[in-house]
């Protein structure tokens, strides 16, 4: 234990005025299990501490080859470590001159023991949910029906929310929406996906029944379609497919849906051109619109981010290209994409990458990083930075 001679003679070895100095010293000294290691460091922003001020959890998430994340309820988080040029002493009941008390101020020599230390700390940063693995998990089996054979012997796992919870890394919110968003239902306690050709079947039944009742398509009865569609599949499944496809809304008691135009021609576009490896760009027009319910009108940009249109090819082609199957890693994308097509328009390549954009990041941000600019026919275009195998 230091005496304040010794704390007065060490001052002035260091050539320190001790008038210049607060009042208590804190003379340090390692306990017998001190080390690295044993402690770890976070460093949380405001509006985390505030969570677990209130109770609640900050989840780590992530198996053994993927990196690390922590999640909020509606936020993710990528952990890295930063590693500190001072070490960073962890000191049990250690008070600042703030919090000392009087009595303490007075008796100006404090002895503290260092329970551990470490040179670095876990650094969080604000990213994207990694959701690609909860599509891709989901389609291992998708639901083709009460009456497939498949489902009745599948060997795939089936996942409940827990489930993903323990295996997305991403919050519980962002889980959920884009469960909605992908269109997913619970089928049994069970997260399921509606295999393509069974939500065009359903969807099929419900513009039919739409088209032999002469109802406008923003006012589609759910308690009729039930009754009319109930003996062909089952209604959950009926009013699933009203609710991915239609805004559900109530008037006078009776629940309806308005059917959404983009979305239904998105999937007829989808059914055509998941037939064929290129369609020709007019005839594909011609029958897409065709194919959809009267009084709706099919546009190219219904498409963005299934389909991709070659206007340098005579004539002019189009096929399927879907978001969801390209990687998830940002240089990985664009890899996949320079090696589709050499040249891309920043209209074109938009839809494809938009995705990858972080808080506040733009499309041109991610451009200007993983593409070279250049002018062609008067048209910029975007390609590889490196060279694509």
């Amino acid at each position: 234990m230091r005496s304040r001679a010794e704390v007065d003679a060490t001052l002035q070895t260091a050539k320190l005025n001790p008038a210049e100095l607060l009042p208590v010293v804190h003379c340090l000294s390692f306990g017998p299990r001190a080390g690295a290691g044993e402690c770890c460091l976070l460093q949380l922003e405001p509006a985390l501490c505030a969570e677990l001020e209130a109770g609640r959890s900050l989840v780590i998430r992530g198996e053994k080859d993927e990196q690390v994340v922590l999640c909020s309820k509606d936020k993710t988080y990528e952990m890295k470590i930063a590693d500190t040029s001072n070490m960073l002493l962890f000191i049990p009941d250690c008070k600042t001159p703030e919090q000392l008390n009087a009595d303490q101020a007075s008796c100006n020599i404090i002895h503290s023991e260092i329970a551990g230390f470490s040179n670095n700390y876990w650094e969080l940063r604000r990213c994207r949910p990694k959701l690609k693995k909860l599509r891709k998990l989901l389609m291992e089996d998708p639901y083709e029906g009460p009456d497939s054979q498949k489902d009745q012997t599948s060997t795939f796992s089936k996942y409940t929310t827990e489930d993903l919870l323990s295996l997305i890394q991403a919050s519980e919110e962002e889980i959920l929406h884009h469960l909605q968003y992908i269109d997913a239902c619970k089928i049994e306690g069970y997260w399921r996906i509606l295999e393509f050709d069974y939500q065009i079947k359903l969807l099929n039944h419900v513009i039919q029944l739409i088209d032999s009742e002469s109802w406008s398509l923003s006012k589609v009865s759910l308690c009729t379609c039930l009754e009319e569609l109930g003996p062909l599949e089952p209604k959950e499944m009926i009013e699933h497919i009203l609710l991915s496809y239609g805004r559900k809304y109530i008037e006078e008691g009776e629940v309806y849906f308005e059917m959404r135009e983009d979305k239904i021609c998105r999937a007829l576009g989808q059914m055509l051109l998941q037939n064929a490896v290129k369609f020709n760009l007019s005839d594909f027009q011609e029958v897409w619109q065709q194919s959809v319910p009267e009084g709706m009108t099919t546009r190219l940009d219904q498409l963005k981010g299934l389909a991709l249109v070659d206007k340098s090819s005579r004539p002019e082609t189009i096929s399927l290209l879907k978001v969801e199957d390209l990687p998830e890693d940002n240089q990985e994308r664009f890899n996949s994409l320079f090696s589709i097509r050499d040249k891309w328009t920043e209209v074109d390549i938009t839809p494809y990458i938009e995705d990858l954009c972080a808080e506040k990041q733009t499309v041109g941000a991610l451009l200007t990083k993983y593409a070279r600019s250049s002018m062609q026919n008067g048209v910029k275009v975007y390609n590889s930075r490196r060279p694509v195998s």
